[in-house]
């Protein structure tokens, strides 16, 4: 990447283990292209680091490649020519660089030495206990197989189970760092980046010399050569197995078919028969089971609906995998076509909302309203929908906002037809303390302005 950008807390928790007394053990993982490697080179820049990648070889090669790399870290010819059948021996001879300065050693992609030998997380446990653990050393172990890092290293039946003293799952970037990524593009432009590129680091670098959002789209994803053409496939196929159900489920998500009966009737299956699916893709961080935010008992509730949150994904599969006939046929055009027709109603409009609940929180900590609160999401029951309702749970507080993302300027027909929703949530309706607020990408009427200036329960947000 060009720079490195945000990071700040995963960044001060790398260095508050480096700088603990005695060893470390930290677990750094998350989706591919997300930055765990570019974290990890950042932080031991300038320190006495030592970084291995692990590659899908056998176990014997990777030891012998790690038993090379530790060679020459430590200009040990006597190790580099020697014949090395066990890993205690070169962990051993790793610790001579702690003497004078903590050590650090990232082993990347961890999860493919438990793959090529499912006892390795056994054998890396015994390396910690008798070994490492009471030395001047931090040890990182990345990995992007989300599924097997966690039952590697994370799970109570993991031998490394209770060894680790901290863990980082790396998301994706929010919206709030785009402008450092962007300097030059206007709010408007980076929504429209961020809605296809989702804060993946890898995706976002892609799109850095691209004059606008369908340029970028055309060389970076339609393109057959390109190298997010084919990328969700390339994402699941390392963590599922029946890569085609999971295809049908995601796509059935992105049509619009977000309830769970829904999803069931489209592919013609039980809704028993979904749970595994939609169980993997939430652990995978690809969906989201949401409810209405006022619900108090979320997992008990019969209207969560399943949304896909990953941005690029949202995007692949509405645009790109029902057009891949029109692109594999040489008639890309065709796809951009239906792109810039849908792409702004069909999905920047409900990516904006999504931006607009993350600037909440930045609102809430800059104390817009007399009461702090601590839930915020959408709401809906049957026939009507608020796009944000945040809410004081241990209070009476409570904010209803709509997010607009549209040519004109919002007027003040929204804020009325947004009291009169609100009408319809019964949160404490009867003890309740209403505050409203608007987002609009394109501003408001000077009708509306005039109204909010009057009254201090109205905030408008550009």
């Amino acid at each position: 990447m060009k720079n490195f950008i945000d990071r700040e807390q995963e960044m001060q928790f790398l260095n508050d283990e480096y700088n603990r007394k005695g060893s470390s053990l930290v677990v750094l993982y998350g989706r591919r292209r997300v930055g765990k490697t570019e974290l990890s080179a950042a932080f031991i820049k300038k320190k006495n680091a030592l970084y291995f990648l692990v590659t899908e070889e056998s176990e014997l090669q990777n030891r012998n490649a790690f038993k090379d790399t530790v060679a020459d870290f430590c200009d040990n010819d006597l190790l580099k020519n020697a014949k090395v059948d066990s890993w205690e021996i070169i962990f051993k001879t790793l610790l001579n660089k702690t003497a004078s300065e903590k050590l650090i050693l990232v082993i990347d992609e961890f999860q493919y030495l438990g793959k090529s030998n499912h006892a390795f997380p056994s054998i890396f446990q015994k390396i910690w206990d008798t070994i490492l653990k009471d030395e001047n050393i931090m040890v990182i172990l990345c990995g992007s197989l989300i599924s097997m890092m966690e039952s590697q290293t994370l799970n109570y039946t993991s031998p490394l189970y209770g060894r680790r003293t901290g863990q980082i799952k790396l998301k994706q970037i929010s919206f709030s760092y785009y402008q450092q990524f962007f300097p030059a593009k206007t709010r408007k432009e980076l929504i429209e980046y961020y809605a296809v590129t989702g804060g993946v680091p890898k995706y976002i670098e892609l799109f850095y010399d691209s004059e606008d959002i369908y340029s970028a789209i055309d060389k970076n994803i339609l393109s057959k050569q390109s190298f997010l053409y084919d990328e969700p496939n390339f994402l699941l196929q390392r963590e599922v197995t029946e890569i085609g159900s999971y295809f049908s489920v995601i796509k059935a998500i992105a049509a619009g078919n977000q309830k769970l009966a829904k999803i069931a009737a489209v592919l013609e299956l039980k809704q028993t028969g979904l749970t595994k699916y939609l169980k993997t893709l939430i652990d995978l961080d690809i969906l989201e089971r949401q409810v209405p935010i006022t619900e108090e008992n979320p997992e008990k509730s019969k209207r969560g609906l399943y949304k896909i949150k990953d941005n690029f994904i949202l995007f692949w599969f509405k645009f790109v995998y029902p057009n891949l006939r029109f692109i594999e046929s040489g008639n890309k055009d065709l796809a951009m076509k239906k792109i810039k027709v849908n792409l702004v109603d069909n999905h920047i409009s409900y990516v904006y909302e999504d931006i607009c609940i993350e600037e909440m929180w930045k609102l809430n900590s800059e104390e817009k309203w007399n009461f702090t609160f601590d839930k915020v999401g959408r709401w809906w029951n049957n026939d009507k929908e608020i796009d944000i309702v945040a809410l004081d749970s241990s209070g009476n507080g409570i904010i209803f906002g709509e997010c607009k993302y549209w040519e004109g300027k919002v007027g003040i027909n929204i804020l009325e037809a947004l009291e009169e929703k609100v009408k319809s949530v019964e949160w404490k309706r009867d003890d309740r303390k209403e505050y409203f607020i608007l987002f609009a990408i394109n501003g408001f009427t000077e009708e509306l302005i005039e109204a909010a200036k009057k009254r201090s329960d109205v905030l408008l947000c550009k």
